[in-house]
């Protein structure tokens, strides 16, 4: 299988970069065909500006949607785009980590998917190509997020809600908008406070786990 493994943490000693780290050695075993986009260290840029487009569709005004899709029919997306969309279009599997701040994905993620997914290549509003009909119909995609506070502040009852609801922001209005089919996510609530011990079980659970569901 061919995985785009898309990473969203700034310091590579933390819990979130040694799940990475496992992640590779995993795939690796299984004799997958892995590419990483390791966003902070790319240095990736996160806002989507005109500078985005090297041809512009006009020049009179700034329509991200409109310069999006010409810029996808004549591949004159800055490259830095160009070489994440290429990669998108490569892999069957996306593997999206990143901790949860704020109740959401990490800006230099959000830029990510602002830049990268671009109507013309993920979807085609105007034709109805959303959701099942979405550009990207045939791949899957996996969350494998961090929390900084426990399991049970994230439930219904919980003082943030339920985190599926949370995190439907990016598994359904994103990528199943997309036309992605969304495997299960492995969730390690509380980071900050796992022992070592812990972070260690963790580590093998994340392994196992990727194991059970590329086994499928």
């Amino acid at each position: 299988m061919k995985i785009l493994y898309v990473y969203a943490h700034p310091e590579p000693k933390s819990l979130s970069g040694s799940l990475k780290d496992a992640a590779m050695v995993t795939l690796s075993s299984l004799r997958h065909d892995v590419k990483v986009s390791n966003l902070y260290a790319m240095q990736f840029k996160a806002v989507l500006d005109s500078h985005d487009f090297r041809i512009r569709a006009r020049h009179d005004i700034f329509i991200p949607p409109l310069e999006q899709v010409h810029g996808v029919e004549t591949r004159s997306l800055s490259p830095d785009i160009m070489d994440e969309i290429d990669r998108v279009a490569w892999a069957d599997l996306l593997v999206i980590q990143f901790p949860l701040w704020w109740s959401s994905m990490p800006a230099i993620l959000k830029g990510w998917f602002d830049r990268v997914f671009v109507q013309g290549f993920v979807v085609d509003i105007p034709a109805g190509k959303v959701f099942s009909q979405g550009l990207l119909r045939g791949k899957k995609a996996m969350l494998v997020v961090t929390t900084g506070s426990s399991q049970d502040k994230f439930s219904k009852e919980g003082g943030f809600g339920d985190l599926n609801g949370i995190l439907s922001i990016i598994s359904h209005n994103i990528l199943e908008f997309c036309g992605i089919e969304v495997l299960p996510p492995f969730i390690v609530y509380g980071a900050p406070a796992l022992s070592r011990e812990e972070g260690a079980e963790v580590i093998r659970r994340y392994q196992d786990f990727l194991k059970g569901m590329l086994s499928r």
